[in-house]
């Protein structure tokens, strides 16, 4: 698999590496947790590769206890993205839809090697954040997109979509009530999957 355009006929060992990403939304408020990255990368969402034997909600779970100090339950999913980086390679990222576990929970104030701290910020405060480039200013502006993407209100996944693999759908995915539209051309999201 050395040449990358004359894949088409070969097979080759390929890797790819998973990363887990949180978008936590605060139910009392419906501000956003933000982490203020370590290395003066600036704020960002919890997330992080998944480590050898652990599962994308796990990794999930354990990047926001780490980046941010607090747990998180898993409400939905946002996405699930694959992108090729190389002819052998790729990258696939899981970003979930979760809340804090306790909402009167205190976030992480303490610097370590893993975030600096985190806050609850609103769409606005984001905003704003995304005029000033690191470390004050946001890393990137994925929080803030996911931010006016949720509170459009759009649509969140059941957890369920993301499955091991099976002989067809698990109970949970057949249990969900999703039910497809137009010929299996459009996803309806139940309202109980909704934020």
């Amino acid at each position: 698999c050395k040449n990358w355009l004359a894949m088409a006929n070969d097979r080759c060992a390929f890797s790819t590496h998973g990363f887990s990403v949180v978008v936590c939304r605060h139910p009392g408020t419906g501000k956003y947790l933000a982490v203020n990255e370590s290395r003066g990368r600036g704020w960002w969402l919890p997330a992080g590769h998944v480590d050898r034997g652990q599962t994308f909600a796990l990794a999930a779970v354990r990047e926001a206890q780490e980046e941010a100090g607090i747990a998180v339950t898993l409400k939905g999913l946002l996405a699930v993205e694959h992108s090729l980086v190389g002819p052998s390679e790729a990258r696939m990222r899981v970003i979930y839809y979760a809340t804090p576990t306790d909402p009167d929970a205190p976030l992480k104030s303490e610097p370590d090697q893993e975030s600096e701290g985190a806050a609850w910020m609103s769409t606005a405060e984001l905003e704003t954040l995304s005029q000033l480039p690191p470390p004050r200013g946001l890393r990137g502006a994925e929080l803030l997109d996911w931010g006016r993407y949720l509170d459009a209100g759009g649509a969140v996944f059941p957890l369920s979509m993301l499955q091991g693999e099976a002989s067809g759908p698990r109970a949970a995915l057949r249990d969900a009530g999703i039910a497809l539209g137009g010929g299996g051309q459009s996803l309806l999201v139940p309202a109980a999957h909704r934020p």
